[in-house]
């Protein structure tokens, strides 16, 4: 979003950007947050953007988290914790110019806090934020996305992902709910959309810990993942995928 779109919304000055901070906003479980972060990082190592990866979903230590996809390139960062904090931050101020953080489902009320002492001065610093908040056709995962939305306010530009995780998923309650209408009033948030997986495609990809890029190009060894088709819609979702980053990039860069 260019700095005139971004006062015009919130009425608020900008610091021009010299980095981006793009965090997952956590709650509710199982919405499909580590595939559309994976997709993410990915997406920008296609581009060859630098990328900052940390892994801040403590509780999720086996499949499930962005650590099990991309390894040491991923750590894990406790910020329950003090120290974790600190090197939170100071990741913040080294590296690369983007920093893709996943968050933790029970990361809520540190965020909040941390939003709370630290904003002002990263805001000085030339830090924006983009808060992604992952949408099924569970209200529940709308209310977490809401509930997140009122406590980090306009500290951050939204990126909502309608994420089909069944074949034929409703929407309803976040595109017609009053709570949800009232969210997007305010704030605004840009709209991007997730096809559903085939669930073999997805359940041997996170058992094994291996992105669509490498069932795409045929790089991973697990024998089930080397199938044609599966190759092809590996190669179909990342392109679809890949397509609806384009359409809101300005949200991922600085």
């Amino acid at each position: 979003m260019s700095k005139s779109a971004k006062e015009e919304r919130t009425g608020t000055a900008v610091a021009v950007a010299e980095k981006r901070v793009i965090l997952s906003m956590g709650g509710k479980g199982g919405v499909g947050k580590t595939s559309v972060m994976a997709g993410l990082a990915e997406w920008f190592d296609e581009n060859e953007i630098p990328v900052t990866l940390l892994d801040l979903d403590t509780e999720n230590k086996a499949r499930g988290s962005l650590a099990h996809f991309f390894g040491e390139q991923s750590p894990k960062v406790n910020i329950h914790t003090p120290a974790g904090l600190d090197a939170f931050v100071d990741h913040l101020a080294d590296g690369a110019p983007v920093i893709l953080a996943d968050m933790g489902a029970g990361a809520g009320q540190v965020t909040y806090d941390w939003f709370e002492r630290m904003y002002p001065d990263v805001m000085e610093a030339g830090i924006v934020f983009t808060a992604i908040g992952i949408v099924t056709a569970d209200p529940a995962s709308v209310e977490s996305v809401l509930a997140w939305a009122a406590q980090l306010q306009n500290r951050v530009e939204y990126l909502i992902v309608e994420n089909s995780i069944t074949e034929r998923a409703d929407f309803t309650y976040w595109r017609e709910s009053e709570q949800a209408r009232q969210f997007q009033r305010i704030f605004q948030p840009a709209v991007i959309h997730m096809d559903y997986r085939l669930p073999d495609l997805e359940n041997a990809s996170r058992n094994h810990g291996v992105t669509l890029g490498q069932v795409a190009s045929r790089t991973t060894t697990a024998p089930e993942l080397q199938k044609a088709s599966f190759v092809m819609r590996a190669q179909s979702y990342r392109r679809r995928m890949f397509a609806e980053f384009e359409r809101v990039k300005e949200l991922l860069l600085p």
